[in-house]
């Protein structure tokens, strides 16, 4: 099996190695579109199984929308309209015929132009809204709390596995409130929804914040994020969470009576998160050996291997294997016994390194008649010699400690990586050689914003939520500012 290359010789080599070589995915015959194998879509199917429970959890019900949108209903809301415009794919047609010049080649047939043109949803405001026309009239109707899960597309010039497709899965949620103060609740309760996902599950830190206006959705009035940083010191969007006012239900001309008997427009939100997330996980933990996976989100929590010569000790490991196995799925634990006998265990061991699975039993003769197994730990690469008895419990206990630890990790890695600066000068010197979060004083205006923006490549990630108040000058012109911000090198 070639090694990867390490991350320190070429981070951007050793992520695109390690997406096809674990089997996660793989570019396919259509331009930045990329297959999902199965191991990877186990990962993703975990993601949003959670996420789906905590949806529901907090009253959300998932529904299902077109993929098409109508021209005229995407051009509804000017701003949302015009930020996708470029990154729209277009249908005209809705038939193919045999050119009679060519009887083996299709043609678009000229006679079957669509009336109106449509849009593959860059996202679903538009027609949700257009349909939410339908559905409210009172606020008896109110709130609406809407899941969709969907793939999308956006016509990407430069693409990368996961990070950045043409298509993509992801979750987008719209709501509908009577009131501008429940709006508001929503779209903050969901970016929390998404951090403590991020944090508990991912085991990846990140910073909760408020997008700048020139970073906020098209057609928002208010976008909140949440950052996380990965191991090369650049930053990645893991989540949005859009306060969009009433400009969805203007456009659409949403309204409802009120208690008060009033016609009002409803307050609106939308919120989601990608598989760019299966790129975030990638990033934020693995190593020169290939995945490494908080136990929450393995697909294979435990993997037992063999050592064997000849049936008979295969048969006598299995039996003890399958107590294990029968034990550990008691609690939920999921686990393989792996008795291929076309490679050998060193081979094993390498591919569910590989592979990500947080812990690894071997097993051999001698270990039965010592009644031990070997135990290793994918995230420390360390391994030691655990007993029999109890081994469920301790088992248990040891994947509690690997998803703490993988993210104590990555919290100290984020917390070493912010940096406060006061001139501009510095911040310079700390993007070219750190990189990373880097904290400092902003006057609040696009041009400043964008000046960095072209000198550094640096963007303003975002606000922190948390951020104290602190007098300071900005970067560039000097001017005065009230508190800090985040600037990071993004994908």
């Amino acid at each position: 099996m070639a090694k990867l290359t390490s991350r320190g010789q070429d981070y951007s080599k050793w992520y695109n190695e390690l997406v096809v070589k674990a089997d996660l995915a793989e570019n396919s015959q259509v331009r930045g579109c990329m297959v999902i194998k199965p191991y990877g879509y186990a990962i993703w199917e975990k993601m949003r199984d959670e996420l789906d429970r905590m949806f529901k959890e907090t009253g959300h019900q998932n529904a299902y929308f077109p993929l098409f949108v109508p021209k005229s209903l995407f051009e509804a809301e000017e701003q949302n309209a015009e930020g996708f415009a470029k990154e729209c794919a277009v249908v005209t047609h809705y038939r193919l015929k045999t050119d009679p010049n060519n009887p083996q080649k299709l043609i678009v047939d000229p006679d079957a132009k669509l009336e109106e043109e449509l849009i593959v949803r860059p996202t679903s405001e538009a027609i949700i809204w257009s349909t939410y026309k339908n559905w409210i009239q009172s606020y008896r109707d109110l709130p609406i709390l809407i899941n969709q899960w969907a793939n999308v597309v956006r016509w990407e010039m430069r693409t990368r596995l996961f990070l950045r497709t043409t298509e993509f899965l992801w979750q987008e949620g719209h709501t509908a409130h009577a009131t501008r103060e429940e709006a508001l609740e929503e779209t903050e309760k969901m970016l929390e929804v998404y951090a403590t996902f991020a944090e508990n599950h991912m085991a990846m830190p990140v910073i909760r914040g408020i997008k700048t206006p020139t970073e906020r959705f098209a057609g928002a009035e208010e976008t909140y994020c949440i950052e996380a940083l990965m191991q090369d010191g650049k930053a990645l969007q893991a989540g949005t969470s859009h306060f969009l006012g009433q400009n969805f239900s203007k456009a659409f001309d949403v309204k409802f009576t009120s208690r008060e008997g009033k016609i009002e427009y409803p307050w609106a939100t939308s919120w989601g998160v990608s598989t760019r997330l299966m790129g975030a996980l990638i990033m934020a933990h693995s190593d020169d050996f290939g995945l490494v996976l908080p136990p929450t989100l393995a697909p294979i929590q435990v993997v037992i291997v063999p050592i064997f010569k000849g049936e008979e000790q295969l048969e006598n490991i299995r039996t003890v294997a399958t107590e294990i196995q029968q034990k550990l799925k008691a609690k939920n634990i999921s686990v393989k016994f792996d008795d291929d006998d076309q490679n050998k265990p060193g081979w094993k061991f390498a591919e569910y390194e590989l592979k990500g699975v947080p812990v690894r039993i071997a097993m051999g003769a001698r270990d039965l008649e010592n009644r031990t197994v070997e135990v290793a730990r994918r995230d420390t690469l360390t391994k030691e010699v655990q007993p029999l008895e109890n081994l469920d419990i301790y088992i248990e206990e040891l994947l509690k400690t690997i998803q703490k630890d993988i993210y104590n990790r990555a919290l100290e890695f984020k917390n070493n990586n912010i940096t406060k600066v006061e001139t501009f000068e510095e911040f310079q010197k700390v993007l070219e050689e750190k990189g990373g979060f880097i904290s400092a004083h902003w006057d609040g205006s696009a041009e400043e914003e964008e000046e960095i923006k072209n000198l550094t490549k640096a963007t303003i990630r975002c606000i922190p939520l948390d951020a104290e108040e602190e007098a300071g000058v900005s970067l560039i012109s000097g001017k005065p500012s009230a508190r800090r911000v985040i600037f990071a090198k993004a994908y």
